[in-house]
């Protein structure tokens, strides 16, 4: 019996509580209130209006005045598929078309149908309206990942700490929690609530009733409850005063707003200050900057020399010194001002502010004017120090610029006299010789132009404008003349000794000194005994590597060396018996199997050498098949040859 008059209770407190919290909505509207739940949401037009409000969407024609049964259960109908359609779950049809919505607060499911909203059922109107509330009002409060009522729960728990200590809706008193979070805001007119209430709460009806004037007052707070309901109740109904603290929740959200409006001006505060800071910074660097720049212009200025090699050196290492310490410090200093003034335009420019213009005498106009002074003393100070060492070191200077030009100059006759050398080939041969002869003397007078240069560096003369050479410079050119004349007398050496062959023919001499310089790989004028083989071999000459042996063992005798001339009279000797043209062309055609052309796989095949494959695969014409492969026309490439 205690028990249903509890719930009859909590039923009638529901009921008050929520026709006033959907009365906040329609009155908001401009629609009359309800009086009563069972009556007012029967035909169905209310719930519409609720769902229009809550859902800010407009649910199309209804019957604004049904008077026929089926007109209400077409508006309830609508109403409920709204709801459908924003997540809430409805099941089981109902003998009139009705639909079943369910909710799941509890374990124990209440299935509301048409029917019930029609005929008034107030404890499923009851559980439909909570579902509405929490949908549309409760929802929305989360508090990490929690379910609305936990996190709602956290959130009173979190607002009203240290005050009080916050486990349930029904356990704690609703007066104190009501009252300590409105405290919790508004400690600066709280009227000493916190007062009244260490008095033991001695006029809990007055507390509670003056809580909800100031909540209504100051926050815009609808009283949904009643003192009576929870002064009077030893256990309040939890979803009567969940919906009445989401009413705070909403309410301080609001004020968060306006915090978060306070904290965008600070904000701004904040960032105005910084760029005074920065502004006041930048303009006190700048001028210690253009300060200590002047400083040092006038201390060149004002500089004197003493005349000697240890004076002057003791201000070229100041002047080394303030290159590597000062002016880096004000290089890096420089650079740091211009970022600090584009950090402040950009901070200013970002925020939508007028840009910072400095005085005249502080802009980076003015930086940039006394860094290229600063940079024109400078060099007129390296040119001062460098004029006063000159002085000192002139003598040295100027005797290692004579020896080396004077060496050049020597060196550059004999280059220029070997390039313009013609005539008969003896007297090319004579010429030659002269200048090797004269080039000799030159070895002795390099030996001196290095001796000056080390005295230059031992009087740590670093620069020279009277010549550009030094003794290196001078040693690679005399060596490169040197080779130049060398390899001209063996040029003119094989030159003779292919005139004085008698016996072959121009284009043959012409093919073997070719196939002679293409296989001396070192210029040496000689060929080693792979070389001879691989020569002989690109002219279709092939010896066992034994015979090969005795003739390259006999020409060294013959000749001290492989030299052009034992080459081509060993070709005269061979070329009698054997290089005929007729010869060739049956060696060729027996490696290519009878085939009008030769293949590289058919010259290896018959084992000449790799120097040799390469030779003639680029000396001979060549075509390319269908099928890739080059093939070369040993017939055209001997017709060629033997013309």
């Amino acid at each position: 019996m205690k028990l249903d008059s509890l719930e009859t209770r909590s039923r009638d407190v529901q009921e008050k509580t929520f026709c006033k919290w959907l009365n906040t909505k329609l009155e908001a509207h401009g629609y009359p209130p309800m009086t009563s739940l069972v009556k007012d949401l029967s035909d169905g037009v209310r719930l519409i209006q609720l769902m229009e409000i809550m859902g800010d969407v407009s649910l199309g024609r209804y019957n604004k005045n049904p008077r026929m049964r089926v007109q209400k259960a077409e508006n309830v109908n609508l109403a409920l598929e709204f709801i459908t359609s924003r997540g809430v779950k409805l099941t089981n049809i109902g003998p009139e078309g009705g639909i079943a919505l369910i909710f799941h607060q509890r374990p124990g499911k209440l299935n509301l149908t048409l029917v019930d909203i029609m005929d008034g059922n107030l404890k499923l109107i009851l559980g439909m309206i909570w579902t509405l509330i929490l949908r549309f009002t409760i929802a929305d409060i989360s508090e990490e990942g929690l379910s609305a009522k936990e996190g709602l729960l956290l959130w009173c728990q979190r607002k009203t700490q240290p005050s009080t200590d916050v486990h349930s809706y029904t356990v704690i008193d609703p007066i104190y929690l009501i009252t300590m979070l409105w405290t919790r805001y508004y400690p600066s007119v709280s009227f000493g609530y916190k007062d009244i209430f260490t008095q033991a709460q001695a006029d809990r009806h007055a507390n509670t009733r003056l809580a909800f004037r100031i909540a209504e007052e100051h926050l815009g707070i609808p009283q949904l409850l009643d003192v009576e309901d929870l002064c009077d109740s030893s256990r309040p109904d939890e979803r009567s005063v969940m919906t009445y603290v989401a009413s705070y929740f909403h309410a301080f959200s609001s004020m968060d707003q306006a915090e978060t409006v306070s904290r965008r001006v600070e904000k701004f505060a904040e960032l105005m200050q910084s760029v005074w800071l920065s502004r006041n910074d930048y303009e006190r660097r700048v001028r210690e900057l253009l300060r200590a720049l002047k400083e040092k212009q006038d201390e060149w200025a004002s500089a004197q020399f003493d005349g000697t090699y240890a004076g002057v050196k003791a201000h070229s290492a100041a002047f080394l010194d303030y290159k590597q310490t000062d002016k880096r410090a004000w290089v890096v200093e420089r650079q740091d001002v211009a970022t600090l003034f584009g950090n402040v335009q950009t901070k200013l420019k970002t925020y939508g502010l007028r840009e910072y213009v400095p005085p005249p005498d502080l802009r980076l106009s003015a930086v940039d004017e006394a860094w290229s002074a600063l940079l024109q003393a400078e060099a007129n100070r390296s040119k001062a120090i460098n004029a006063e060492i000159r002085q000192i070191k002139e003598s040295l200077r100027k005797k290692f610029a004579d020896l080396a030009n004077g060496f050049e100059r020597r060196l550059y006759m004999i280059s220029s006299d070997l390039a313009a050398i013609e005539g008969p080939l003896e007297e090319q041969q004579h010429l030659v010789q002269e200048l090797q002869q004269r080039i000799q003397p030159l070895e002795d007078q390099l030996s001196a132009v290095t001796r000056v240069e080390e005295e230059c560096i031992a009087a740590n003369v670093d620069e020279n404008d009277y010549t550009v050479f030094t003794s290196q410079d001078l040693e690679f050119e005399l060596e490169l003349v040197k080779q130049s004349i060398a390899k001209k007398i063996s040029f003119i050496d094989n030159q003779i000794v292919s005139r004085n062959m008698t016996n072959l023919t121009p284009a043959q001499l012409e093919q073997f000194e070719s196939t002679f310089r293409y296989f001396d790989r070192d210029e040496s004028n000689t060929l080693s005994i792979s070389e001879m083989a691989a020569a002989l071999a690109s002219l279709g000459i092939v010896y066992p590597d034994e015979d090969l042996g005795v003739i390259y063992d006999q020409l060294t005798m013959d000749y001290g060396a492989v030299t052009f001339e034992a080459f081509i009279n060993l070709l005269v000797d061979i070329t009698e018996d054997q290089t005929t043209h007729d010869q060739l062309r049956e060696a060729f055609r027996g490696i290519a199997n009878d085939k009008p052309f030769v293949t590289e796989l058919d010259l290896r095949v018959a084992h000449l050498p790799v120097s040799a494959v390469e030779y003639l695969r680029e000396a001979m014409p060549s075509t390319v098949n269908e099928n890739g492969e080059t093939l070369l026309d040993y017939d055209a490439w001997l017709d060629r040859v033997f013309e």
